[in-house]
């Protein structure tokens, strides 16, 4: 999770399209936001390994637009695929 939050940060598509999982990675990434946010951090608040091929991730990523602070939480799903953990899906927090 911490390496997808730096691609993010850095715009990395390449690494954060080989860390999803194939059957829900879209064919490309394109980082066109504008204006781009301003990442502030990554805190995890909860890693739930579900079986040794599946497991969950809670996190909140903060960052700025324009100034003004806003926040994701998300609970993010991966399953490990010889041997590499790749996102699956996630369902973000409403509120």
């Amino acid at each position: 999770m911490r390496s997808r939050y730096t691609a993010y940060v850095l715009k990395d598509a390449p690494y954060l399209l080989a860390t999803w999982h194939p059957d829900t990675r879209p064919e490309s990434l394109v980082f066109d936001q504008d204006p781009p946010p301003q990442w502030l951090g990554l805190a995890i608040k909860r890693h739930l390994q579900i079986d040794a091929h599946h497991a969950e991730v809670e996190f909140v990523a903060r960052y700025k637009i324009n100034g003004r602070g806003f926040r994701m939480q998300e609970t993010s799903r991966f399953e490990c695929i010889d041997g590499r953990w790749l996102y699956l899906d996630g369902d973000l927090a409403r509120g």
